[in-house]
This record gives structure tokens, C-alpha cells and sequence, in this order.
């Protein structure tokens, strides 16, 4: 890893052309979207599954309940990356209502029988990513955590909030440190990270092997520059929101992007600016990347 800090994987977001400029950027490694076991094995192929030879480490993000299909799945993404990672913190209720996601957490022995296919289905490092449990009343987040490890899951993500809080609430990072004091496998911090400072406290509050990076990237993927900075000098500098836009602009463009990411981006990483109203407008207008750069100046 060239850097402790991760790009999140994000629905809508983390295109191959959004991944390459966080890498490029320094993020250690980067997730694609979320991609549902069972659809890969069904069809042998997945437009979410967008991973280019250049990227470098790279990590699938799979979620699912069908055992025979997650193995399948598992086979089929392998040879493209680096590191197969598989979601039990989807709070989004249409992931939950199909027994995927973080419904997983209130069945400690369906983590178990995945945990067991994805690592005898893959030669790669196999890890997980969980929220501190589906509600404050079942915080088993630790009893997750040592199930993977016992299965051969080399890592692990905690999300410390619970499923019913959605995206509301504040995180426990706590709850984070217990675990990394409590299992011998990599954990990776993940949640209220809004600035450098944000993921240096993390680090020192915590003692996690690794800081994954979700939102606050959509509008400013400079960040992990800025973190990696600001962790070894104390300093960091800014990057204008123009240049970080054509930057991306440039790797949509040589990687097909689909122009409703690309607008989306586009519009993220101007949010908050002098004048950004009428840019947005403006943007959500344009028909495609060449207009965008007569708005973008």
C-alpha cells in the first residue's frame, strides 16, 4: 500500500475513472461499487465490474446470500484484483429486505458459512466490511470480528454506527479500538471522517491498521494527498475544484465513463464554491463531457 488511507466503495461513485484519480491522488487502495453475488454468477459479467489493468492495488466489494453464487462470483472476479471484499453493512432497506447487506449481522452463523466460501473460493486476501450491528440493543460488531478471523479473513472495515441509524447519528469510535485491541487481523476505521485532522485522531484514538475515506471524497478526492500529507509533515495544502474536475474529466473520458456518474461527480466536487447554484444548473444541463468544459474554466 503506498498510502494507510482507502477510497470507500460508493454506489454512483467509485467508476474506474473516479478510482484511478483518488490512486492518482495517493489512496491506497480503492473498492469498486457494490456488485451483487448472484447477478455475476448469473450472467458471468457485471458492468459494475469496470477494473482496469492500470489499477493497482485494487478491491471488489460483493454482497449476496447465496453461498453457490458468491463462490462463483468470487472465481469469476479473482483474477482481476487484488483483494476480494464482501459487504455485511448495507443498511439500504431494498439490500436488507433480501437477507444481504447488514441483515447479516443478526445471523452470526450465515457470516460464518460465507466467511468460509469466500476464503476457500479465493487465492486472494479475502475481507469484510460490517457496521457495529443492526441495532443499539445487538452491538456485535466484536463477535463478527472474530468469526472472519477464525475463518482465514485476513481484514476487516467497521462502520461503527448501527443499520437502523442509516446515515444519522454519531460514530462510536470506540467501539472501533475494542476490536482492533481484541483480533489480530487488519481493521480499517471507516466513518466521521471530514477532514485530515478527522483521520490522524482516528489513527491515534483508535490504533486501526487502516482509514477508508467515503463521502467527503465524492466532493474533494484531493483528500487522501492532503491526510497523507498532514500525517507525516502536520501540513497539507488545497487543490482548486477546476483542477481536481478536469482532471477527472480527462479519465472519464479515456475510460467510457457514463456521463450520469460523470455529471454527478461533476457536481459533488462544486458544491459549496462561490457561484455554485448557477454552475450546478448549468452542469445538470449539459449533454455531455465537451460541454462541461465550456462551463468548467
Amino acid at each position: 500500500m503506498k498510502s494507510k488511507f482507502f477510497l470507500a466503495p460508493m454506489a454512483d461513485v467509485t467508476d474506474a475513472a473516479f478510482r484511478i484519480l483518488c490512486s492518482n491522488y495517493g489512496a491506497g487502495l480503492t473498492y469498486t461499487e457494490m456488485i451483487s453475488s448472484s447477478a455475476l454468477a448469473r450472467k458471468g459479467e457485471n458492468k459494475l465490474f469496470d477494473v482496469q489493468k492500470i489499477e493497482n492495488p485494487i478491491a471488489v466489494q460483493l454482497m449476496g446470500n447465496n453461498l453457490e453464487d458468491i463462490s462463483k462470483a468470487v472465481k469469476i472476479v479473482s483474477k482481476k484484483v487484488d483483494l476480494i471484499d464482501f459487504n455485511m453493512g448495507c443498511p439500504m432497506k431494498k439490500i436488507v429486505n433480501n437477507l444481504c447487506g447488514a441483515a447479516l449481522l443478526r445471523e452470526p452463523k450465515r457470516v460464518k458459512e460465507i466467511c468460509e466460501v469466500l476464503v476457500s473460493s479465493s487465492k486472494k486476501p479475502v475481507s469484510i466490511k460490517i457496521r457495529s450491528g443492526w441495532d443499539s440493543n445487538s452491538i456485535n460488531a466484536l463477535k463478527i470480528a472474530k468469526i472472519a478471523e477464525a475463518t482465514g479473513v485476513s481484514m476487516i472495515t467497521i462502520h461503527p454506527k448501527t443499520s437502523v441509524q442509516l446515515r444519522t447519528g454519531g460514530v462510536d469510535w470506540k467501539l472501533i479500538k475494542k476490536i482492533k485491541d481484541k483480533v489480530n487481523i487488519s481493521v480499517i476505521g471507516n466513518g466521521g471522517i471530514n477532514c485530515p485532522e478527522d483521520a490522524k485522531r482516528m489513527f491515534d484514538e483508535t490504533g486501526c491498521d487502516y482509514v477508508m475515506i467515503g463521502r467527503v471524497a465524492s466532493k474533494n478526492p484531493y483528500i487522501f494527498k492532503q491526510v497523507d500529507d498532514y500525517l507525516k509533515t502536520g501540513k497539507y495544502d488545497s487543490k482548486c475544484y477546476s483542477e481536481m474536475i478536469k482532471d477527472y474529466l480527462k479519465l472519464a473520458e479515456k475510460y467510457k465513463t457514463n456521463f450520469n456518474y460523470v455529471k454527478g461527480h461533476i457536481i459533488y466536487m462544486t458544491k459549496g464554491i462561490v457561484g455554485s447554484a448557477k454552475l450546478r444548473n448549468d452542469i445538470s444541463k449539459a449533454k455531455n463531457i465537451k460541454e462541461i468544459k465550456k462551463i468548467i474554466v
